[in-house]
């Protein structure tokens, strides 16, 4: 299917608010002298509550190994994680704040999540359901999609 014009506006609009959104992300980031991508580690950290690994990091962003390493050792030389072995598969580390990390993180999370959730909250609980809903429609539709490119570029 062929998009026409006015599916190409609409997503241009839906684009624009995407950055919009982001450039909100990455405000907060510059304001802790953080990068974008430092903060999205932060707040995967502060929700793990026992732990994640850099893999699990990679794939949550759709980011590289060698980003999230970068950012992992930035944050392990600031003494704000540690890492630990996973019995079950040793090559992969399970990363955890220290003491000293939770309370650097606290400053910043916490804040951020709470104004997340304000911003949600201000939608009404039903509205929030369907953008959650269209979301995720939209989100495996682009993945649909964007195999299809793959596929033929593999061809």
């Amino acid at each position: 299917m062929i998009a026409g014009k006015e599916i190409n506006e609409l997503v241009n609009s839906y684009c624009k608010l995407r950055d919009r959104q982001y450039a909100v992300y990455h405000k907060c980031a510059r304001q802790n002298n953080l990068s974008t991508n430092e903060l999205f580690v932060l707040d995967i950290l502060w929700f793990a509550k026992n732990g994640t690994t850099q893999k699990e990091i990679c794939e949550r962003l759709s980011a590289n190994k060698q980003t999230i390493a970068s950012i992992v050792n930035k944050f392990y030389n600031k003494g704000y994680v540690e890492y630990f072995e996973v019995k079950e598969d040793r090559r992969n580390k399970l990363i955890k704040f220290t003491e000293s990390g939770l309370k650097y993180a606290k400053q910043i999370i916490p804040p951020a999540a709470n104004a997340e959730n304000l911003a949600m909250a201000n939608l009404g609980i039903e509205n929030i359901k369907q953008l959650v809903k269209l979301t995720t429609c939209f989100a495996e539709n682009m993945e649909i999609e964007f195999d299809k490119i793959s596929n033929k570029k593999e061809k």
